[in-house]
């Protein structure tokens, strides 16, 4: 009867332990961020593991509600799982965002005949209905 007690104490014990790898916490080594009354802010981070980030952002043509945008720039890099160095730059603005970076994928050239019809094209002279467009 012992036995059998203690045989299930065991095993709600093991089914009990923390299931998968034990990690430690990483630490942050450096936090700041401001907030400003007119909208405008920054911040930035750096943890023990290599991941870094900043940002700062404001509002352009504030009180003018047809042409207001918030625009905001920053970056960030950390290492991949692969173990690659991703940095990222990035804008966004009423032009959406726009990222930067070695590690991302680029469109093909453009065919050359493609490209010397789009030239024909840019050298005729524009119809009054385009024009007005």
């Amino acid at each position: 009867m012992k036995v059998a007690i203690v045989f299930v104490c065991f095993v709600g014990i093991v089914y009990a332990a923390p299931q998968g790898p034990v990690t430690e916490p990483i630490p942050i080594l450096r936090q700041e961020q401001q907030v400003n009354p007119d909208g405008s802010y920054q911040y930035s981070y750096e943890t023990g593991n290599g991941i870094s980030a900043e940002e700062q952002g404001f509002l352009k043509n504030a009180g003018q509600p047809e042409v207001e945008a918030q625009v905001a720039q920053g970056r960030f890099s950390y290492t991949s799982p692969e173990g690659q160095a991703i940095e990222l730059s990035y804008i966004a603005d009423e032009n959406g965002f726009q990222p930067q970076g070695a590690h991302l994928p680029t469109p093909p050239p453009i065919p050359a005949a493609i490209l010397r019809a789009l030239e024909f094209l840019a050298t005729l002279p524009q119809s009054q209905e385009d024009q007005k467009r």
